[in-house]
């Protein structure tokens, strides 16, 4: 009933937007929310006709079926309506099904939802699904492999809060430090990894040198699960050590990995803050081999999707191209420039 409930919303709230005019919509929502108005409504029309025959002869002769053919009315419409959300990407995260969070997803967007302050709503919502979900409160709905969509709303404001600066040579060096420094944000981050990965069946979690080492104890601690660090040759005792490797802006001699960290079967999830060209984690991968274990996934706060097909060749040519690579952002939608301070120099290891 609540969809159903919602369909008619649709309907009457896009006639109101048009009239209030076509800029207080993205142009995407807005064929998206049309397309839905003209293929709902002949639906709901066809289907009243197809009972109406029912529900007069229900009413005289059989009350309780009278309401009964409503509900069944209310069930088909708000069926169609999920189904057509969800075909035209409006599940905003991944759960199969069209439902409040989506709505307030979508009307989030618009400039009349901002002026309403749905955003501030959007992020409550979203803070306290995630902390009920790292406390085990709530029964996840999604799974590792479905749950927070690279760009997603969540990765959309956490973005503001990781500037970007000309740093070893690149134009853009993304400072993870931004974040950092804001408490909530850091918290949210934590708490979507938490959430994300409850539901994955890992028995410990590695950070990479040096910001997993940031990320990955806080998201072991509240998953229960050991954590263990992959440092640059010579930090650690008693260890393992890849085959040297390259990352964007220069040469790695290898990482190391403690010999008791992983062992034989191990299922282990590998934690970074950046993935670029995929040097860092594939020597990752080699380390947690070697000691027999397998990553089942890595995740990433931030990817270069511009590097993507590089990455997945170089991937198959070690024969770890099927390990899956999850990132909450892309820098598709990161934009905030740092401001340099006067006299700013690129003091980067490497150029």
């Amino acid at each position: 009933m609540t969809v159903y409930s919602l369909s008619m919303v649709c309907n009457i709230s896009y006639c109101l937007l048009m009239l209030l005019g076509f800029a207080t919509l993205p142009r995407d929502l807005m064929i998206k929310i049309g397309l839905m108005t003209f293929l709902i409504g002949p639906a709901t029309i066809l289907v009243i006709l197809l009972f109406v025959g029912a529900l007069l002869v229900l009413m005289a002769y059989y009350p309780i079926g009278f309401l009964l053919a409503i509900w069944v009315v209310a069930l088909v419409q708000s069926t169609l309506l999920s189904q057509l959300a969800v075909a035209m990407g409006m599940d905003v995260d991944h759960d199969g099904k069209f439902d409040r969070l989506d709505v307030v997803t979508a009307v989030a967007k618009t400039g009349l939802g901002k002026f309403l302050g749905f955003e501030k709503l959007l992020a409550r919502m979203l803070r306290e699904e995630a902390r009920k979900a790292a406390a085990g409160a709530l029964v996840p709905r999604r799974n590792a492999t479905t749950a927070y969509a690279t760009d997603g709303p969540e990765a959309v404001a956490i973005a503001k809060s990781i500037p970007y600066y000309p740093f070893k040579g690149l134009p853009r060096f993304y400072d993870i430090g931004g974040f950092l420094e804001r408490p909530v944000v850091f918290q949210q981050i934590v708490d979507i990894f938490v959430a994300r990965y409850r539901t994955l069946d890992v028995d410990s979690i590695g950070g990479l040198d040096a910001r997993g080492f940031v990320l990955g104890p806080p998201i072991a601690l509240a998953l229960n699960k050991p954590f263990f660090m992959l440092r640059k040759s010579g930090k650690m005792p008693n260890t393992l050590s890849s085959k040297p490797y390259k990352v964007e802006y220069g040469q790695r001699d290898g990482l190391c990995i403690p010999r008791n960290a992983v062992k034989k079967g191990d299922r282990v999830l590998l934690i970074d803050d950046l993935v670029a060209t995929g040097g860092t984690l594939s020597a990752g991968i080699e380390c947690v081999k070697m000691c027999g274990g397998n990553v089942v996934e890595c995740a990433c706060i931030v990817e270069l999707t511009f590097l993507v097909e590089q990455r997945q060749k170089f991937y198959d040519s070690l024969g770890i191209g099927d390990v899956p690579i999850w990132a909450l952002i892309s820098d598709k939608i990161l934009q905030t420039e740092a401001k340099l301070p006067p006299g700013y120099k690129d003091d980067g290891e490497e150029h």
